[in-house]
């Protein structure tokens, strides 16, 4: 059981867990786990193979009859009872997705929060599995149309937020009578891996909740190829989305995929300025700007273009980087990798004539000569064709363009591949709802930050995914439709 306690803890290695028990790595290879803050190894995961997954397969086909069997409020107390074990493992939960993943403490307890909520609301869907009795077009006859689980649903988890966005998959396809396989990316699977430990103190049942380790390419990729698998959830980039379409296509996977983001935030000119700085400053700095639904791009239109940017570069001047464990404003970058493909989006769009208004950049001397750091920038675009207006940026950089009215700010923001989040601030209540019409993303934030609710539906469109999650369109979709024709004559 990890327990990061200081700096200098020593790393655990960690084993799979399949069908109740945990799986010895053995001789296998295996993935040291760094701590995005300092560059120490915190643990160690087998490197799965195709074989370790389709273990986890078969347990899970083989508990799922059993489960689906029990009655779905059991379903649902069990799921409730590893809620109470998160909460009551908050503190120690919550300090190892610092260790693991980089943000700060304040910003982990909040996500260990999450995964809380996410499974609480999954709970008390179970008196919610809804079906329909209808009227045939035959004498004595009915048709029922049911609601069964698909079977076994693998979840493949991003690095941003790992405890919770396991937790936003494991509870609604439990509840629905699914049986699950996890598996995290390689870069923070610890989360994953202590959830395990608390669902089977929980009492959730073998087989029920399988999860295993390595690289995606390798273990994800049998894990949806597998006859086994019946629904794939997943949770990252768009270039992971489109190469798992690809590989389950072969057997018509049914797949719902959250992918990248490109978020517009528009400011008007009759909006309160200062709330939408504030706001701004949520939505692009929140987890080193490590969210899907983040202020990738500003619009402000040019009367009030002066007065917000002098504000909000003020603002993000004096934002605090450190390390996570003292709450600073911004925390560690996942890795060295994402610090440098931030840095060449900004190279580009700095060639392609964008001007820098805060210089912040990598950071890599002093009190940031181990981590992976990047500080605050800020950048005025003339065209929106620009690497920074197209180019989902992920991190702690923010472009700023002025508009000349409200349409072209929503034809720029439309002029994107993704389709996941934007932001509107205006007084005008006929701007909000010309863009329910206008704006082409699944999801929109008026005249405030980010942050979606458990019972709202979380939703891209174009490249941003497909179906999605939260609320109870998200829990439907771990449920299937099932047609019986009932002829009594």
């Amino acid at each position: 059981m990890l327990d990061i306690s200081s700096k200098e803890a020593e790393a655990v290695a960690y084993s799979m867990f399949i069908d109740g028990a945990w799986t010895e790595g053995g001789d296998r290879d295996v993935i040291e786990v760094e701590n995005p803050a300092n560059q120490e190894i915190i643990a160690t995961i087998p490197d799965g193979t195709q074989d370790d997954a389709e273990r986890s397969l078969e347990a899970a086909a083989k508990a799922q009859p059993g489960w689906e069997a029990l009655p779905a409020i059991e379903r649902g107390r069990l799921v409730s009872r590893l809620a109470d074990a998160v909460a009551t493992d908050s503190h120690r939960l919550a300090r190892i997705v610092v260790a693991e993943q980089g943000k700060p403490l304040n910003q982990a307890e909040g996500e260990i929060a999450a995964l809380e909520t996410f499974l609480r609301y999954a709970a008390e869907n179970a008196r919610r599995i809804e079906g329909e009795i209808m009227p045939s077009d035959n004498a004595a006859e009915e048709i029922w149309i049911r609601r069964r689980p698909y079977g076994v649903v693998v979840g493949l988890t991003a690095w941003n937020y790992p405890a919770a966005l396991a937790g936003r998959k494991l509870g609604p396809a439990l509840v629905a009578g699914n049986c699950f396989v996890l598996l995290s990316h390689e870069f923070t699977p610890l989360s994953g891996l202590e959830l395990a430990r608390l669902a089977a103190a929980a009492g959730i049942p073998d087989g029920v909740f399988n999860v295993v380790t390595g690289r995606g390419p390798v273990i994800g990729r049998a894990l949806v190829e597998s006859r086994l698998s019946d629904l794939v959830t997943m949770t990252g980039s768009t270039r992971a989305g489109r190469e798992i379409y690809g590989s389950g296509a072969a057997q018509l996977k049914v797949l719902r995929l959250e992918l990248g983001g490109k978020a517009p935030f528009i400011v008007m000119e009759d909006a309160d300025v200062d709330a939408a700085v504030t706001a701004a400053l949520q939505a692009r700095y929140t987890n080193c700007g490590q969210v899907c639904t983040c202020s990738e791009r500003v619009y402000v239109h040019q009367s009030v273009a002066d007065q917000f940017t002098e504000k909000f570069v003020t603002a993000s001047r004096a934002l605090t980087i450190g390390d996570p464990l003292s709450n600073p404003d911004i925390g560690a970058k996942i890795s060295g990798g994402e610090v440098q493909k931030i840095k060449r989006i900004v190279d580009e769009g700095t060639r392609a004539g964008a001007e820098t208004l805060l210089e912040g950049g990598p950071l890599a001397s002093g009190d940031y000569s181990r981590g992976h750091w990047y500080a605050p920038t800020v950048l005025a675009v003339d065209e929106n064709s620009s690497p920074l207006m197209q180019q989902e940026i992920f991190g702690p950089v923010v472009p700023i363009m002025k508009v000349d009215d409200f349409d072209q700010a929503i034809d720029l923001a439309n002029d994107t591949e993704y389709g996941l989040s934007a932001y509107l601030f205006t007084k005008n209540i006929k701007r909000l709802m010309s863009i329910s019409h206008k704006l082409k993303f699944g999801e929109i934030y008026f005249n405030r930050s980010n942050g979606e609710q458990v019972q709202g539906f979380h939703t891209g469109w174009g490249q941003s995914g497909l179906g999605g999650e939260d609320g109870k369109y998200g829990f439907d979709g771990y449920l299937r439709k099932q047609t019986t024709y009932v002829n009594w004559a």
